[in-house]
């Protein structure tokens, strides 16, 4: 594997009593989309302030390309980064917006016109960011990120806000900036989205990382001895629980069932006369791993899912 983009080791931040990173540490590798996913006040954004040199951490460091993102000359052509789409001049058209961040980096007009037009805003390119939408404003954002065609691209949310057309657009795009030998990390709660996309998966909590895998290993390890059937009985979860089994009723009369093979589950149900079809291996999606893993590092829990616990 080539050596890592990005590297973040023994992170650790407080603010007041609160400590947003403890000990966070895992590494971005080119030519791979890594996912960075975890609950609310799992210090995914801490996290990605720290790398950009916006949040100073009280021990352990983040590099790019070995360095800290302070010492980088002209930054926007090493990393891209969109951490707030809101984050413009309001009375500024998107050309002169990006104009204006060009000239800080010695980047003239015609990189400007280059990104406008592959984050197709060339025809909104003169009109002021302040009446954009949050999906043509995270659009801008992207364009603003590739200014300086940068090896490594960071992006908190990028789903957020865009319609149909523009996730699958932004979808392509993200594949196009790992072919193209980039290392990408993206921040995102869509979890079908990232298991479209991503290579790689760092799952936070509580400001630690809880898992740091390839989605393809996480899915499977997540899937491992769970077994999924069908059946209008209203007998079957009641027989599998009795047997000692664990099984969760995904509705329309599909059960997950872990803690027991498939073929256990087939002679039990059959014994007992229970009716049921379709006895499966389960296959997980990245949304199943996620919620395992984050199981008990969620801080904010509403109180109907606290309570079904």
């Amino acid at each position: 594997m080539t050596d890592p983009t990005i590297v973040v080791s023994g992170l650790r931040k407080r603010f007041g009593r609160t400590l947003a990173l403890d000990g966070m540490s895992f590494a971005v590798h080119p030519g791979r989309i890594t996912g960075f996913v975890g609950p609310n006040g799992a210090g995914k954004s801490t996290t990605m302030r720290v790398i950009l040199g916006l949040d100073r951490a009280d021990e352990g460091t983040a590099l790019i390309g070995g360095r800290p993102y302070r010492t980088l000359d002209r930054p926007l052509c090493h990393v891209g980064s969109l951490l707030d789409p809101g984050a413009l001049q309001p009375g500024r058209t998107a050309r002169n917006h990006l104009l204006w961040l060009a000239h800080s980096q010695g980047l003239g007009a015609r990189r400007v016109d280059e990104v406008l037009t592959d984050a197709g805003l060339v025809s909104v390119a003169r009109r002021r960011a302040g009446g954009f939408s949050l999906g043509m404003r995270q659009r801008l954002g992207i364009a603003a990120a590739m200014l300086g065609d940068p090896a490594t691209v960071m992006l908190d949310e990028p789903f957020n806000g865009m319609d149909p057309e523009g996730i699958v657009w932004m979808r392509a795009f993200l594949r196009s900036l790992a072919a193209q030998g980039r290392a990408v990390l993206v921040s995102s709660h869509l979890m079908g989205e990232l298991q479209g996309i991503a290579d790689h998966v760092v799952v936070t909590g509580r400001g630690r990382v809880i898992a740091d895998a390839d989605v393809a290993e996480l899915l499977a390890a997540t899937s491992d001895g769970h077994v999924t059937l069908h059946t209008t009985s209203p007998d079957a979860a009641p027989a599998l629980r009795g047997a000692g089994a664990t099984v969760v009723d995904g509705g329309d009369g599909t059960l997950t069932v872990s803690g027991t093979s498939a073929a256990d589950v087939v002679a039990l149900l059959t014994a007992r006369g229970v009716p049921f079809t379709e006895v499966s291996r389960h296959h997980a999606t990245l949304e199943d791993a996620y919620l395992e893993l984050t199981r008990d590092a969620v801080e904010f829990r509403a109180a109907a899912a606290e309570a079904g616990r």
